[in-house]
């Protein structure tokens, strides 16, 4: 036997909650955003050299930056020769995981860098990545 429901009970029925869709969505978003992986920028653009062996590093999460005139930046600010040390030392404890990357323009002279890589293995950091752009075939 089947009741016909009055009219009051119809207009209950026919609201949509919405409340398990918009869950569902904030959870998606909660997941894409630790899903995305995050990477640093020194906060200068370098004009960095061509290298046919380039490898792609997702890890890395100290990047190093020398302009062509010397300077260097780390995490957005610019930091003397004698201060890299104690900077990547401090980054590198804050993430253990994470290497540091050499962001040296093409124009930089060999000296530079050769400072910047000292100061860094003092830090304690033995294989320190040079960043180069993947040369097209």
């Amino acid at each position: 036997m089947r009741r016909r429901l009055s009219r009051g009970n119809s207009e209950q029925e026919s609201e949509i909650n919405l409340t398990p869709m918009l869950d569902i969505v904030f959870i998606m978003l909660i997941f894409f955003i630790v899903t995305t992986s995050f990477i640093k920028e020194s906060g200068i653009d370098v004009n960095r050299p061509t290298a046919k062996t380039a490898q792609r590093n997702e890890h890395g999460r100290i990047i190093v930056s020398i302009k062509p005139d010397g300077e260097v930046w780390i995490d957005k600010r610019r930091v003397d020769i004698r201060a890299i040390r104690a900077n990547v030392a401090r980054l590198h404890a804050e993430n253990p995981l994470g290497s540091v990357i050499i962001a040296a323009d093409r124009e930089t002279k060999t000296h530079h860098l050769v400072q910047v890589m000292d100061q860094i293995r003092m830090a304690g950091i033995k294989n320190a990545a040079i960043a180069t752009e993947s040369e097209s075939p």
